[in-house]
């Protein structure tokens, strides 16, 4: 009974070493994420080799993994630019993006955990304010919304193409203009509203005052093609017909012949 006390302790002694060394040595990466080994006694930031992918790994003790999210990410900005004018404008962004995993050891050794605020966010900025000041106010509020979008992801993705971060959209969500020049924008964009709808009853109404014109034109060109094909003879015979026409029918009529004006028959009835 004395001894058991001295074989219990190593044993137990042992048994806290191995739980202590597997619990170092074994590590599980989460769905999108990906782990970058640092050896201690190998060279330290792996980065010839693929990062380790989701799942449980075993690893050395005396290693230790950097765990990165690599699927798509948003970060919101809020920044204040100048426009072309001078003028203060307050810009804000959302950026989706992600580690190249390919390149995350790279990205780990060279930028660190903290890329997004040391590589991300100042290109965002950069860009942001390069491309705002190429234009007005009026432009920023109005027309130039998606133009001005594009531009900046443009800009932001050549500086950080080869930081190994992956940019995959940047959407500008709102620019707001000092409220004094916000103001004087509403009321010229009414006015200019104003403008093209009374420029469109405008035109509305000479088109109507055309197609009139056109419609009267036309009846006045067939009444005096009708009046010059008129003659005496063309409208004698059309009273002769017709006089034909009047006595074949089995109403009671009068007819005195030669008595008419062009000496045409002149029927009188009662019906």
């Amino acid at each position: 009974m004395d001894k058991l006390p001295k074989i219990a302790l190593p044993a137990l002694a042992g048994i806290i070493f191995i739980i202590i060394f597997a619990s170092r040595s074994t590590i599980t990466i989460g769905s999108g994420e990906a782990g970058v080994l640092y050896k201690y006694f190998g060279g330290g930031v792996v980065t010839d080799e693929p990062p380790l992918g989701e799942g449980f790994h075993l690893v050395a003790p005396w290693n230790k993994v950097f765990i990165y999210e690599v699927r798509q990410q948003e970060k919101l900005e809020k920044m204040n630019v100048l426009s072309s004018n001078g003028l203060d404008i307050k810009l804000e962004a959302s950026v989706w993006f992600q580690p190249k995993s390919e390149d995350l050891g790279k990205l780990h050794q060279e930028k660190g955990e903290q890329y997004i605020d040391r590589v991300l966010l100042p290109a965002i900025r950069s860009a942001a304010r390069s491309v705002v000041g190429r234009y007005t106010p009026e432009q920023l509020y109005s027309s130039k919304r998606d133009a001005i979008q594009q531009e900046i992801f443009e800009e932001t993705q050549k500086i950080v193409d080869d930081q190994y971060v992956q940019l995959n959209e940047i959407l500008v969500r709102d620019v707001t203009l000092p409220p004094t020049i916000k103001d004087a924008i509403e009321r010229k964009l009414r006015q200019e509203q104003e403008s093209l709808e009374y420029e469109f009853r405008l035109v509305t109404a000479e088109k109507e005052a055309q197609k009139v014109r056109i419609e009267a034109q036309g009846k006045a060109d067939a009444n005096q093609i009708l009046s010059a094909s008129l003659t005496d003879k063309i409208l004698q015979d059309k009273g002769i017909d017709a006089t034909l026409k009047l006595a074949e029918s089995p109403n009671a009529k009068i007819v005195v012949v030669g008595s008419g004006d062009d000496g045409l028959p002149l029927i009188l009835g009662n019906n």
